[in-house]
């Protein structure tokens, strides 16, 4: 998906995965788009689970996440214009360009002195399932999350902080947060309207108080099924995820 939308590279903090993940990532790297960074930081430090560490009584919130990000924007600093900062459950997806090329020139024309675009974040929940249109039947005996299935999102909040995910010139970057950065050459933060682009979040529930009758049904997705479906077939096929069906191969770890 990211590579539709023009990402030339994809760095990702390793610390573990299952065995058919590694597959995946293999058949990635072998092509040039994956690079990883192994992040062995359970091995050095008590990990906690929780965003920051002293909700879990432990040395370094989120496996080090924030130092991961500033490791990602100083790394690439000089051999990326942008850096796209989100998690492995989140796309950024533009509404009225094609890709992130083409955002961001519609960004950089509006706001020239810009460093920082903050993207708004919608969580579409992945306990809610709805039916598609499209054959997914190659995916039927691979585990994990069809996002195409996930159409309803949780209306955002109209007082109160929503999270952002960003994408940023690494350059004017000198420090970053999760959700914002919190030291920068100067220049400014763009809050990008939701008209021209959203941080798509599949997962689960964030207001877990809020009623399924009380989403919003959204099928922004489903514009990448014909593209998505057979680049996802493809990958499958080379990294032979669809040769390998012992399910003792799907569990994490």
């Amino acid at each position: 998906m990211y590579k539709i939308l023009g990402a030339q590279k994809v760095t990702i903090y390793k610390n573990s995965c299952s065995p058919l993940m590694e597959k995946v990532l293999d058949y990635y790297i072998s092509e040039g788009t994956v690079e990883i960074i192994p992040w062995p930081i359970h091995l050095y430090l008590k990990v906690s689970s929780y965003w920051h560490h002293s909700m879990g009584g432990k040395d370094i919130g989120y496996y080090g996440q924030i130092a991961a990000l500033k490791d990602c924007i100083y790394r690439n600093m000089y051999r990326s214009k942008y850096v796209v900062l989100i998690d492995a459950d989140e796309v950024i997806l533009p509404i009225k360009d094609a890709d992130w090329k083409s955002l961001m020139q519609r960004m950089e024309k509006g706001n020239p002195r810009a460093g920082v675009f903050l993207f708004e974040n919608q969580v579409f929940r992945n306990n809610v399932f709805s039916r598609t249109p499209f054959n997914f039947s190659l995916w039927s005996m691979v585990p994990g999350v069809n996002m195409f299935e996930h159409i309803h999102k949780e209306p955002n909040r109209t007082e109160g902080f929503n999270n952002r995910k960003m994408i940023v010139d690494p350059r004017k970057v000198i420090q970053t947060s999760v959700h914002s950065v919190l030291k920068m050459h100067g220049e400014t933060s763009i809050q990008v309207s939701s008209q021209l682009a959203i941080n798509f979040h599949c997962r689960t529930p964030e207001h877990k108080d809020l009623p399924e009758n009380a989403l919003v049904q959204d099928s922004i997705f489903w514009r990448y099924n014909k593209t998505l479906t057979a680049k996802v077939n493809n990958a499958l096929l080379k990294s032979s995820i669809l040769g390998a069906n012992d399910p003792a191969q799907w569990q994490k770890r």
